[in-house]
């Protein structure tokens, strides 16, 4: 078998923001290695092998959260819900320090983190593994000609139905309109059916939300959350 040829993808964003704390390189030093979900990287998994999901996690049903900000929600998550293991994905890394000690003070271990891209993920994650998928306050990209980077795009959708489950849900949460219209736009369209019966479908938070960092800011700038609810056909 041909080993994969490694796609050309643009990164958009930050990797590394302003001087971490001592005490959060310690948690990279000390936590991060122990808590990875196994080969992801094209540089140790050139195959594209898929990650061993039964072994990590013991056959629980399995989640995953794109682009996890600072890790509130997913450790609230794991916390509530020890029967299932969840997988982050996170390329900016302030925001896995800060997922690190969430994790030290909650005492979780039904996580596993990837500080990288999504995309790169989706490459080694199994057909229909996926269980549940929550994409919370991505980056807009607000202007018009920035759109073709935003999650809510064939690049990441066509993978992301690859690895979900048949019935599987997938959690959109956003305060821009633009990406709700996008949203609702392309991810219907790329296997999912919208569950909304009516208004409080998209308005009121789902029973086990947490708000999280970037909904409490958008709230105090006067933004209006809208939380998507989508089901894999």
């Amino acid at each position: 078998m041909n080993t994969p040829t490694r796609p050309h993808r643009n990164f958009y964003g930050r990797r590394k923001g302003k001087h971490l704390k001592s005490s959060q390189e310690g948690y990279l030093d000390q936590d991060l290695a122990a808590l990875s979900p196994g080969p992801v990287d094209w540089d140790v998994n050139p195959d594209r092998t898929p990650l061993d999901l039964q072994g990590l996690f013991g056959g629980k049903p399995v989640w995953l959260e794109i682009g996890f900000g600072g890790g509130e929600h997913m450790v609230h998550q794991a916390a509530a819900n020890p029967e299932v293991g969840i997988i982050g994905c996170e390329p900016y890394i302030n925001g896995v320090a800060m997922l690190l000690g969430k994790i030290r003070k909650a005492k979780v271990d039904n996580l596993a983190v990837y500080p990288g891209d999504v995309r790169d993920m989706f490459d080694v994650l199994p057909e229909a593994a996926i269980d549940r998928a929550f994409l919370l306050y991505p980056d807009p990209w607000p202007k018009a000609r920035h759109h073709r980077r935003r999650f809510v795009t064939p690049e990441h959708l066509e993978p992301l139905v690859r690895v979900m489950k048949p019935g599987a849900i997938f959690r959109v949460a956003t305060d821009i309109p633009d990406y709700v219209r996008q949203t609702l736009e392309q991810v219907p369209g790329h296997g999912f059916e919208w569950l909304a019966e009516g208004p409080d479908d998209w308005r009121v938070a789902w029973d086990d939300w947490i708000s999280t960092r970037y909904e409490k800011k958008a709230l105090r700038e006067g933004r209006v959350p809208h939380y998507l609810t989508f089901r894999k056909k």
